[in-house]
């Protein structure tokens, strides 16, 4: 490869194409079914159910403290899939890149995907990639799409959601947003900031451990917590009560909130999970949950109850209470 730009070439599905699947992106991702370089991945299905999730990024930056736009793909999808209750298993991974963007710049994304892949311990068993002209990309998008199985005796889903249920947060919100908000208008702060890009699955297995009496998983991605909240509320058709003050928030991304007229709780995550557990196995997934690298800051935030079915009221602080609506127009485009 002795450009070190992508070319509109490298997109023609002719030589340098296939040059820039065997030198850069087949060393990065290598296994038996990705080597094959056949038109799809062929591979056992397990018994029993499979979860598919696919998901596209197309954050700016591309490089941002705490990650890149090449682990955020890969973590999004395994992230998603976790949430089904599922172990996942196998990811693709479609690059559209635009023409003049730095070959170095490409293999540091590659690489950090394989990084992530390997933490989360799944395979990148195929992918696509198109070259478009310059303007008519912003550098490059990704999309993931991945399957995983879910273990037999595995319910999960956002309307599961029951009265009584405890909510387990799995640790601070806001930093993805905030992280990247601050790079793309260059505030510093004496506390660092940066992305909690994480994978999830292995947080999952260690809570499905303590019990399988969990109703519900969901990651505040856009939209943050508050989203999140509101769409379980309405789709299991409950209540649901937090504590503003149990729920954790960095010095630095609370101050950065506030400068800028931000609510934390509608701030994006990029890996922290909302687990709804059964109240007499709450104790036991909290525990589990911070034995885990992600869910060390695991807390209770609040409770589902039967009142007020389809919203969120949070006490505050002071002793009042407040509804906490749903997140309403793009507070900040492009956050993943």
């Amino acid at each position: 490869m002795k450009n070190d730009r992508i070319l509109l070439d490298h997109g023609s599905g002719g030589m340098l194409a296939n040059r820039l699947i065997a030198d850069v992106m087949l060393p990065c991702f290598d296994n038996p079914m990705l080597s094959r370089l056949d038109d799809g991945a062929c591979f056992d299905v397990p018994a029993g159910r499979l979860a598919f999730s696919t998901d596209s990024y197309v954050v700016d930056p591309i490089f941002f403290p705490g990650g890149s736009i090449g682990d955020l793909a890969v973590n999004g999808t395994v992230n998603d899939i976790a949430m089904c209750g599922a172990v996942p298993l196998y990811l693709s991974a479609g690059f559209i890149i635009e023409e003049g963007f730095l070959l170095a710049d490409l293999e540091a994304i590659l690489k950090s995907m394989a990084r992530a892949a390997q933490k989360a311990g799944v395979k990148i068993v195929t992918g696509d990639t198109k070259v478009v002209p310059r303007g008519a990309a912003d550098k490059i998008f990704i999309n993931t799409a991945g399957v995983g199985q879910i273990p037999a005796g595995v319910s999960v889903s956002g309307s599961n959601a029951q009265p009584g249920d405890k909510i387990i947060l799995s640790g601070t919100i806001g930093d993805h947003g905030v992280t990247i908000l601050s790079q793309r208008e260059g505030l510093a702060f004496d506390a660092p900031v940066q992305s909690d890009s994480a994978p999830l699955n292995h947080l999952v297995h260690r809570m499905f451990e303590s019990s399988r009496d969990i109703h519900t998983f969901r990651d505040p991605t856009r939209g943050g917590v508050a989203t999140a909240l509101n769409e379980i509320a309405a789709r299991s058709d409950v209540g649901i009560r937090i504590r503003e003050s149990a729920i954790p928030v960095k010095k630095s991304v609370a101050a950065l909130c506030h400068i800028l007229g931000l609510d934390p709780l509608f701030v994006a995550n990029e890996g922290k999970l909302l687990a709804f557990v059964a109240h007499q196995h709450a104790e036991a997934a909290l525990a589990a949950a911070r034995q885990d690298p992600f869910g060390g800051d695991a807390c209770i935030i609040g409770e589902v109850v039967s009142l007020h079915p389809g919203k969120v009221v949070m006490e505050t602080a002071i002793g009042g209470e407040r509804i906490v609506n749903m997140l309403t127009g793009e507070q900040l485009p492009r956050i993943c």
